[in-house]
């Protein structure tokens, strides 16, 4: 995990109880897995009795940060911001210790709370005069903006990003004894700006530890899918959808991606690695690494879930697993299976003959003639129950979440009836 440390960091961590920072900015409300190297690395830092700080940038959100964006980013009103920060707050809590006694439990601060008060005067006065233009036209993210990849150019405010990032260090380093920042590896000529302005301020001991940059095996960016981010709110990412992401990464990013995103040890992982390149169809890897961080980020109750709505397209679910499932993960599992909408009065009373409505009222079959033979045969399930009868009643009481019917043909051919 470790990309890049300044001389000296390897050493205070092995000489003292550090604290250590992370800055997260709160441009949503929710985390996303690309947050989640950052957070793993706070979540190390606590688990080896250092002492964890999450930086929400109230302020500095306020802005945008230009390293490896190439436009700048939309600006945030204090409300938005607020809510952002609170809902993240509520996630970080599954992954570090904020509650217990212990001297090394983690703490949120949001440089909003320091920053609020600084005049623009004071601060031009206080802290620009400690670092220079050339210093600052030096850092990677500032030239590849001037050099052609911005659109628009780099904004005086983007300009003065660093510099805030800078001060929250120094912040941080004179009253709350913070010696590290670390980040990914982007964040590299931001934070050791952070060190040298600590330096000139005539600050303590400041050090600086990134990690890399995750990426796929075939270079691609990490955690984006054809829905966009994954998060780790299930408003926006259901439970099931996070499990399957890591379910179906490659075998390569596989061994990566557990000595990353896991607690576990490196003999557990060693030896994961070793039985999955015995056998990689089995999928051994993928498998535990999608249970570990589906549980670290939703719990036991949702990673069973998860992995129960697993088995509904390809393996041995039952009819009370599926009713059990809420409405959104239902829909992510049949996500793409053909649908078909029917009105709901036709199963009221003594309900509809399961052929009339599969093979007149919908399209799951071409003609009563070949339902008839598939459910003969034992071919057909309503609801993951195979039909006794092709003439059997569905009615209301069927209905998934109250709205939705499984219909299955063969082992592979699934449709979602929906009444309306």
């Amino acid at each position: 995990m470790v990309h890049q440390m300044m001389p000296g960091t390897e050493e205070l961590l092995q000489k003292e109880q550090v604290t250590a920072y992370v800055g997260i900015d709160p441009t949503a409300d929710s985390l996303h897995i690309g947050h989640l190297c950052g957070v793993m690395m706070l979540r190390h830092l606590q688990r080896c009795g250092h002492k964890p700080l999450a930086l929400i940038g109230g302020a500095t959100g306020m802005i945008g940060d230009p390293s490896g964006k190439s436009q700048e980013r939309n600006l945030l009103d204090e409300a938005t911001l607020a809510h952002n920060v609170s809902c993240i707050k509520a996630q970080l809590a599954r992954f570090l210790d904020f509650d217990s006694d212990a001297p090394n439990r983690a703490e949120l601060v949001n440089n909003y709370d320091w920053m609020k008060d600084f005049t623009f005067l004071a601060f031009t006065r206080d802290v620009g005069k400690h670092i220079t233009v050339n210093y600052m036209m030096a850092k990677d993210s500032v030239q590849k903006r001037l050099n052609g990849e911005a659109r628009d150019g780099l904004s005086f405010t983007e300009f003065t990003y660093h510099l805030l990032q800078a001060y929250d260090f120094y912040y941080l380093n004179t009253q709350r004894g913070c010696k590290l920042q670390m980040g990914g590896s982007d964040q590299w000529g931001n934070i050791t700006t952070g060190t040298e302005l600590i330096r000139r301020m005539g600050g303590g001991e400041a050090y600086a530890l990134t990690c890399p940059l995750i990426t796929k095996s075939d270079g691609r960016k990490f955690g984006k899918t054809e829905q966009g981010n994954v998060w780790l709110d299930r408003r926006y990412t259901s439970p099931y959808r996070f499990y399957q992401f890591w379910i179906n990464v490659a075998d390569d990013d596989a061994e990566r991606y557990i000595k990353i995103f896991t607690s576990l040890s490196k003999e557990e992982i060693d030896d994961l690695i070793t039985r999955h390149r015995q056998d990689p169809g089995r999928r051994e890897l993928q498998r535990r690494l999608a249970e570990e961080v589906t549980r670290m980020v939703h719990g036991d109750a949702d990673l069973h879930t998860a992995q129960e709505a697993s088995q509904m397209l390809f393996g041995k679910s039952t009819k009370e697993a599926l009713m059990a499932l809420d409405e959104q993960t239902l829909l992510d599992v049949f996500d793409g299976v053909p649908q078909f909408r029917f009105s709901r009065s036709l199963l009221g009373g003594e309900g509809i003959k399961a052929v009339e409505l599969m093979a007149t009222e919908t399209q799951c079959f071409p003609s009563k003639g070949e339902m008839r033979k598939m459910v003969q045969g034992g071919g057909v399930s309503l609801n993951k129950e195979k039909l006794a009868a092709f003439d059997q009643a569905v009615t209301e009481a069927d209905l998934i979440d109250g709205r939705y019917l499984l219909v299955q043909k063969g082992k592979k051919n699934y449709f979602l009836l929906i009444a309306e």
